[in-house]
Formats: structure tokens, sequence, C-alpha cells
């Protein structure tokens, strides 16, 4: 897969330390999947779901760093990307405003 960008993840272990390694790992093993579907999605991430954003988007929400922090990404199976839109606390998550 290839990741747009490592931006997202950057700006946000910077503002939470803790999260850094967590998240190198999350992109560390999407360089090296090759998804076809969800179901190869959660094959590697169980715990990884597939949400509708308001604009009709499916977007796979990821835990990460034990369920603490949430990546929200826009996967185009068709085409090996990956766009990360959204790293959140879990607070922020919950407050849904990704969902716009």
């Amino acid at each position: 897969m290839r990741i747009i960008s490592l931006r997202p993840l950057r700006e946000f272990w910077e503002r939470h330390k803790d999260a850094e390694r967590p998240l190198r790992a999350w992109y560390r093993i999407v360089l090296g999947a090759e998804w076809k579907s969800i179901r190869d999605v959660r094959a590697t991430f169980p715990h990884a779901d597939g949400v509708e954003s308001d604009g009709g988007d499916t977007l796979t929400v990821f835990n990460i760093g034990g369920n603490k922090y949430r990546l929200i990404a826009r996967i185009r199976y068709d085409y090996q990307l990956v766009n990360v839109r959204f790293v959140l606390t879990h607070a922020e998550y919950d407050q849904g405003d990704w969902k716009e």
C-alpha cells in the first residue's frame, strides 16, 4: 500500500509523544500490506472498522496505542492507496466532528 501522507502522523506524535512508536509501527505495517478489502485489513488489524462519513465516503478506523488513539483513513483498494484523514485522541474521536 502507498500512504498519503506521513505528515498527519508526525504532527500528531509531536503533540502526543507516546503515539510516535505505535504510529510508526502502523505506517511500516501498512506499507508492506496488499489489501483488497476490509477483510484483508482486519486480518492485519482485527479491530479496524469501516464507517461511513456524512459525505458518503467509507472510512476505516484503526485503534492505535492500545485503543488510546484513533487513525481514520480512506482506503482505495483498487489503487493500493491509504489516505490518512485524521489521527485523534479517543475523546476527539467520540465528538464525531471527523465524520463531516
